[in-house]
């Protein structure tokens, strides 16, 4: 598959995202070195990360994934290959609230810009919004970052639609720098949020779209397949509600496409979010090189019309899908 560009920005790469909340978390440096290796040897570049990964972790910062992806960097002196997409505003540990004031964010910026060993972000994304800040004082951060070339472009995440668009509004108002990109959950089982406030927001104003959550977290793997088979996962409370009629019936569908197109359940979900025209790319963790290769996959994969209608009928939203769960 060729490159894609992100939005109205330059930032063009082949469209799969590694998302670096695992490094640190999940997988050690090592391992996190080996990975980014395969991802940067398969001809992708674009690496999401933040800095609050991995503070959820007892003991940890929320320093660990820009840290490894900065020792990586340099030790592989690779910059010219990659693109660095990162966060500020998160929900960190020390306060458990969001923070996009510019003081924060012009003090984070070096700390990421250090640990990252980089010398300019090419995506900065406002992570949580904060809403004791005015748009304008957080917008007048990144245009002082972006004169100073340290940030290239601006996304958001994890705003909502009324936010993305005042923000918007003030930027061309007052010819501060506006956002280029969204970053929305959005996978097969869980599309509504994104499909009924998201989708024609990033339409009508050109947003770049990089999909979280793009397999439900590893549901939609098929790894899983009952409430017994996650008694002992990590993940319970994300998963255990979505073993219903219409998750079950989704698996189904998944499957069946799988054997036919002789791919993994996950690298066809995958490609199903590839072929929505809103989405740019979805964003993949993955913890071993068997699986990014199974991942990867999806980038060349050629859904027909017969099984894109399969996987929309099965993974069509409603009322009467929630619950039976089994």
């Amino acid at each position: 598959m060729e490159k894609v560009k992100l939005g109205n920005s330059e930032i063009e790469f082949k469209p799969l995202v590694f998302g670096g909340n695992v490094f640190g978390w999940t997988i050690d440096e090592k391992q996190s070195f080996a990975l980014l290796d395969a991802f940067v040897d398969m001809g992708f570049s674009l690496i999401d990360t933040s800095n609050n990964y991995s503070h959820w972790v007892p003991g940890h910062s929320g320093s660990e994934s820009e840290t490894i992806i900065g020792k990586w960097i340099s030790k592989r002196d690779i910059r010219d290959k990659v693109q660095i997409a990162t966060k500020v505003g998160g929900r960190r540990i020390d306060n458990g609230k969001p923070n996009l004031k510019k003081d924060y964010i012009i003090k984070s910026v070096e700390d990421s810009l250090l640990r990252l060993n980089v010398d300019t972000i090419d995506l900065y994304q406002s992570h949580h919004d904060d809403l004791s800040t005015e748009i304008d004082e957080t917008l007048e951060a990144y245009h002082q970052l972006i004169q100073t070339g340290k940030v290239k472009w601006i996304g958001a995440s994890n705003l909502s639609p009324e936010r993305i668009v005042e923000s918007l509004r003030i930027s061309e108002k007052h010819n501060l720098p506006s956002y280029i990109a969204i970053q929305p959950e959005y996978n097969l089982y869980d599309r509504m949020k994104y499909e009924e406030q998201y989708e024609q927001l990033a339409l009508d104003n050109h947003l770049g779209v990089i999909s979280y959550y793009s397999l439900a977290s590893g549901f939609l793997s098929g790894k899983y397949r009952s409430l017994d088979d996650i008694k002992e996962v990590k993940r319970y409370d994300a998963l255990k509600d979505r073993f219903n009629t219409r998750g079950l019936g989704i698996l189904d569908v998944l499957a069946e496409i799988a054997h036919s197109q002789q791919a993994s359940m996950s690298a066809i979900a995958l490609a199903w979010i590839l072929n929505r025209p809103s989405v740019t790319a979805p964003i993949v963790s993955a913890t071993s090189i068997q699986q990014l290769e199974e991942l990867s996959r999806a980038v060349e994969i050629k859904l027909t019309p017969e099984e894109c209608y399969l996987l929309d009928k099965a993974s069509a939203y409603s009322t009467k899908s929630k619950g039976n769960t089994v």
